[in-house]
């Protein structure tokens, strides 16, 4: 089975976005300060994601705010699309955040990091990574717990606007309540340590995360080298099998 590829990056890379394809964005705060003091604030950072993903052209598949970062799970339709909302978004949010909290100079940890992954090997299992991250945090005992991600929309709980289910949980079940609990039984059943690090891995670093085939046919899309080349062990049968 062709190996999955990704490395923890020491470099400044020219981000990797190509369109069609699922990338997982992280963006933290300054020296890991809070980029959200309180509710309104996050409500705020929402409604500036939804507005800069209509405009540019993103689908937002999966998120959650935490204290000092965020995670996004997106599609972009053109190859500027994303770094054209997260531009937005940063600039728009920071004068907000600043404004409100009497603040001044620079939010966030400089540019934010992203990996394109995959899908029929880790997009369900990046939305699930990104749906436990309050509950690896301690913040809550169960991500349905947590107010401030895509998880609630996802297993029925709520609509939220801001979110387009990417095809592949479509797929998971003919009608919303099958999708809804067999994503809901997916989250549940939770990650190995080798799925969550290669995902982990693959967002501070930059590089793509995907088997051998799916690297060598990305790499032909972009001048850009896609992975350092280390191979690392394969995603357990059981991520592969949720994930595809």
């Amino acid at each position: 089975m062709p190996t999955a590829r990704y490395h923890f990056e020491m470099t400044r890379l020219a981000r990797l976005a190509v369109p069609g394809y699922p990338h997982h964005v992280l963006q933290r705060g300054n020296n890991r300060q809070p980029i959200f003091v309180d509710a309104d604030d996050r409500r705020r950072m929402l409604a500036e994601l939804r507005e800069q993903a209509q405009a540019h052209g993103v689908a937002v598949h999966a998120y959650v705010l935490m204290g000092n970062h965020l995670h996004l799970l997106v599609t972009p339709d053109a190859a500027d699309s994303l770094p054209l909302m997260m531009q937005g978004v940063g600039r728009a949010y920071v004068r907000w955040f600043n404004r409100r909290h009497a603040r001044s100079g620079t939010l966030w940890e400089g540019r934010y990091r992203s990996a394109l992954i995959e899908a029929e090997r880790y997009l369900l299992a990046c939305m699930a990574y990104i749906d436990l991250n309050p509950v690896r945090a301690g913040m809550v005992a169960a991500p349905a717990d947590y107010p401030w991600s895509s998880h609630a929309h996802l297993v029925g709980l709520r609509h939220d606007p801001l979110v387009t289910p990417h095809a592949l949980y479509w797929q998971l079940g003919n009608t919303p309540f099958a999708r809804e609990r067999a994503y809901a039984d997916l989250v549940a059943a939770g990650l190995s340590p080798t799925a969550r690090d290669a995902l982990g891995g693959a967002a501070h670093s930059g590089w793509a995360l995907g088997g051998d085939a799916f690297i060598a046919e990305l790499q032909k899309q972009t001048e850009r080298r896609v992975t350092r080349g280390a191979a690392g062990r394969p995603v357990s049968r059981s991520v592969e099998e949720k994930s595809g």
